[in-house]
């Protein structure tokens, strides 16, 4: 059932007022791959914009935390804590981004989970476009929900 439309097929925000607070978690991940000489680039902290994957970890918890702004009908909701985790995969060639959102509130946290997996992400690309143009952001997804009235959902 898709809840964002009212009778008339509207978009609306639908009203949470209902709903019990529970402690709520959501997981998501991504990845930006790259060649092994960009990947380098990141790992020996040589690429020209300075920290790539410290920056990024900064952008993804800053996105997190302006998710109701980018996307129409999201709640803003009070975080409780973002973390965010960034890995250099010499397998992918590339970068593995995770993302994992708490809150305590009526409505779950997957959109706050996949804005910073996908500001992490584009930050990356923004830092590195002038090493590589062709890099790929991809596989961006939920892999862990938690909390309300759905329950858990694991990938």
């Amino acid at each position: 059932m898709l809840t964002h439309f009212d009778g008339k097929g509207d978009a609306h925000m639908i009203d949470v007022s209902d709903k019990a607070e529970t402690a709520r978690v959501a997981t998501a991940e991504g990845f930006v791959r790259m060649t092994v000489q960009t990947l380098a680039l990141v790992e020996a902290g040589q690429a020209k914009k300075g920290d790539v994957l410290g920056v990024a970890r900064l952008a993804g918890i800053m996105g997190a935390k302006k998710t109701a702004d980018l996307i129409p009908l999201c709640h803003p909701l009070p975080i409780t804590k973002v973390a965010m985790d960034l890995v250099a995969d010499p397998a992918l060639p590339g970068v593995r981004i995770t993302a994992t959102v708490r809150t305590s509130g009526r409505t779950g946290v997957e959109m706050e989970a996949l804005t910073a997996v996908s500001t992490a992400a584009l930050t990356i690309y923004d830092m590195l476009k002038a090493a590589e143009k062709s890099m790929e952001i991809g596989g961006i997804r939920i892999t862990l929900k938690d909390g309300g009235k759905s329950g858990r959902y694991e990938a």
